[in-house]
């Protein structure tokens, strides 16, 4: 199937789901896992409960890779150090082209940004937000060319996969406000816009939002190289800043619950059998949240 026809596909399936006949069960039944799953979550230690607090009011949490001192951070580290000088500025040479993807050949040769994704602690960390066990979605390693074109996620947007979506987004260099930040809009002004645009919206202009919610009031997530910045994407308006001075270097780690409410957007990033290779010596937890389907 083309893109274009993928496209067409799944805004025919996510009007579908929209449907009272089909949403109201499917929240019903969304609910009574949050409830049955309550007692099994994972006790978590009280910095990464705070972590856990601040996105549920801000939609936002901003730490440091050396704060989350996970035990396979450093062999992360030297796998991006070595990852980033090949990939390209562009492929397409397309004059719209904004972004460039590490490729899943790329990625298994520096399997251990993949698996940095999996650590135990950073699974806790989601499940206890999600309320539900997770699905791993995986990494996306990406240069954001530092030029002008304003399309996709460089515009305002919410992500569509499940009711929450989580992304923690490592910075593997420095970014400041001409770098790229990641930049959103908190989560209690969140509502304020989908009333204003009525749920017509996808990609949205400055201008549009600007007349909702002054840019005195959105965020930029700056920061050192090792920040790290976890978000829900389905409930912060956010974008990618276009980078000026230099291209931007982020990893993106994906995670929603095994029952996303849009599952035909899920996808994973890499193919079934880099999943398999990469698995094999993974516990039974870590692969059931990588082969959730």
């Amino acid at each position: 199937m083309n893109v274009i026809a993928q496209k067409i596909y799944n805004r025919i399936l996510c009007n579908l789901y929209e449907m009272p006949c089909v949403r109201n069960p499917a929240e019903f039944h969304y609910q009574l896992a949050l409830d049955k799953h309550l007692n099994y979550l994972p006790v978590l230690a009280t910095k990464d409960l705070t972590l856990v607090k601040t996105l549920r009011s801000e939609g936002v949490a901003i730490t440091s890779l050396e704060e989350l001192s996970l035990p396979s951070t450093q062999k992360m580290i030297d796998a991006s150090n070595h990852l980033i000088p090949r990939i390209p500025p562009s492929i397409s040479g397309n004059k719209h082209e904004y972004v460039v993807h590490a490729t899943s050949e790329q990625m298994m040769e520096y399997p251990e940004i993949f698996l940095w994704g999996l650590q135990k602690r950073l699974l806790n960390i989601v499940e206890n937000y999600l309320g539900l066990p997770v699905a791993y979605h995986g990494a996306y390693f990406r240069r954001d060319l530092a030029n002008n074109v304003k399309e996709k996620s460089r515009l305002w947007h919410l992500d569509k996969e499940d009711r929450k979506v989580i992304k923690i987004i490592v910075y593997p260099h420095d970014v400041n406000h001409d770098g790229g930040p990641f930049e959103y809009i908190p989560r209690s002004l969140t509502p304020t816009i989908t009333r204003s645009l009525r749920d017509k919206y996808s990609y949205v202009q400055d201008n549009i939002i600007q007349k909702v919610i002054p840019s005195s009031k959105w965020k930029s997530c700056t920061g050192p190289a090792g920040t790290v910045v976890f978000a829900d994407t389905r409930n912060v308006f956010h974008r990618g800043k276009i980078p000026v001075i230099a291209d931007r270097f982020t990893i993106f780690y994906d995670y929603t619950c095994r029952q996303p409410l849009h599952p035909f957007y899920c996808k994973s990033s890499l193919p079934q059998d880099n999943l398999l290779s990469l698995t094999s010596t993974l516990s039974i937890e870590q692969r059931e949240c990588v082969f959730w389907r």
